[in-house]
């Protein structure tokens, strides 16, 4: 456990280990949930298909392709839960291969009409 107070800015880093030096690592969801083995039903995005959800979340330059270095500020969930667990998942992918989904960025879905 990592031990935050609320609003206090929260940084997390994620390295790829590989030998391969042509890959690009790219984080597409991350969610908050309180407990540690639901992240469907009560849940907060922070993240999701790779579109920013809280306003608290920013990038940081990396100095690798194969790391990624993000913060977002520590909250709490409905109900005074003092736990909060987090799930990210992120993509690997060739560099420079620009149709890969790290090269996508967000990725919003479009609604699709109700026939009457």
């Amino acid at each position: 456990p990592y031990y935050v107070d609320i609003n206090q800015n929260l940084f997390l880093e994620a390295y790829l280990h590989s030998s391969d030096s042509n890959l690009v690592l790219f984080v597409d969801t991350c969610v908050a949930s309180p407990t540690p083995h639901n992240f469907t039903t009560v849940t907060y995005d922070i993240i999701r298909n790779g579109c920013v959800r809280d306003s608290t979340y920013a990038t940081y330059y990396s100095p690798y392709t194969h790391m990624v270095r993000f913060k977002f500020n520590a909250f709490q969930f409905i109900r005074n839960n003092p736990l909060v667990y987090l799930q990210c998942e992120l993509v690997v992918c060739r560099a420079y291969d620009y149709s890969s989904r790290c090269y996508q960025g967000c990725i919003t879905r479009s609604k699709r009409e109700a026939s009457s």
